[in-house]
């Protein structure tokens, strides 16, 4: 570090959705923080930094009828579109930092509008707005475009799999239907998927055991983060994908590995898809990052 550069204290808080953790760092009245690639590596390593799956930035709205502006950073430090269980914490840190008195919010992210309206203190639920099964939106280049029920195959380097469901959540996803989630490799297999040329923009990996009509099991390995222990976009297009295969119903639990979320969707193409679940804090603390 040369002589010239100075510290600055940033506060932020620790939470989590279902496991699924983050660093929420609010820049309403820091608006001094300056967050780069290197300082949110520095900042996710569970070693040497605070350690996340996703650091979430709440911002001044930059467009009319917003709140907030939600900004999401994987922790390789890459951004992304949108993020179900951090939408439900940013939901639940705004209104305990008394940042709104809102119940109910509008906050705009990279990929669009979401309301989340706090249900009760550490419970969420976010219109997240609809799913959408056309390839381009993820984006998704398909070996065979012409199933008409938006299940296509994807070729990896020692398996032929046979269907994968291309939702968009506002941030891709491809969704397997297995027999057992347990017995499935799903770091392998996840980090391929993430990675295929067919994905050009990468993409979220979910698999999903269905048990009956409104109960499925899902695992998500995410793009930049790896396998978590709960993705509520993950869960949402599982969910939708299911409903769109007629194999669940309109209302599903999610059993994920961190805990249960419920999804609501009513199928038609402009119809919001509901979340709910939890929002936990876990700590408020404090960290000086450098800047030039």
């Amino acid at each position: 570090m040369s002589a010239q550069q100075q510290h600055n204290i940033v506060h932020f808080s620790k939470m989590h959705g279902l496991g699924n953790d983050f660093v929420v760092i609010e820049q309403v009245t820091q608006a001094h923080v300056h967050l780069d690639e290197q300082t949110i590596k520095q900042l996710a390593d569970r070693h040497r930094g605070i350690g996340f799956d996703q650091l979430l930035v709440v911002a001044p709205p930059s467009v009319q009828g917003a709140d907030f502006d939600y900004i999401i950073y994987n922790a390789d430090g890459s951004q992304v579109e949108q993020c179900g269980n951090g939408a439900r914490c940013f939901a639940e840190f705004v209104y305990r930092k008394g940042l709104t008195d809102k119940h109910e919010i509008s906050v705009n992210t990279s990929s669009g509008i979401i309301r989340p309206k706090r249900i009760k203190e550490g419970a969420v639920c976010v219109d997240m707005g609809p799913p959408s099964f056309d390839p381009t939106t993820l984006p998704f280049n398909p070996e065979d475009s012409m199933n008409a029920k938006s299940q296509y195959p994807i070729t990896l380097s020692n398996q032929e799999i046979k269907w994968v469901g291309a939702v968009s959540m506002g941030n891709p996803h491809a969704v397997l239907l297995v027999n057992d989630i347990n017995g499935t490799d799903v770091k392998n297999i996840g980090t391929e998927i993430e990675s295929h040329p067919a994905f050009p923009q990468r993409v979220n990996v979910g698999f999903m055991e269905i048990i009956h009509r409104n109960h499925a099991k899902v695992r998500v390995y995410e793009r930049g983060a790896g396998e978590t222990f709960a993705c509520g976009t993950g869960a949402c297009a599982a969910a939708a994908f299911g409903q769109k295969i007629g194999k669940l119903d309109s209302k599903v639990t999610v059993e994920l590995r961190g805990g249960n979320l419920e999804i609501e969707w009513e199928g038609a193409p402009e119809e919001s898809i509901f979340l709910s679940g939890d929002a936990t804090f876990v700590f408020d603390g404090s960290i000086e990052l450098p800047t030039l």
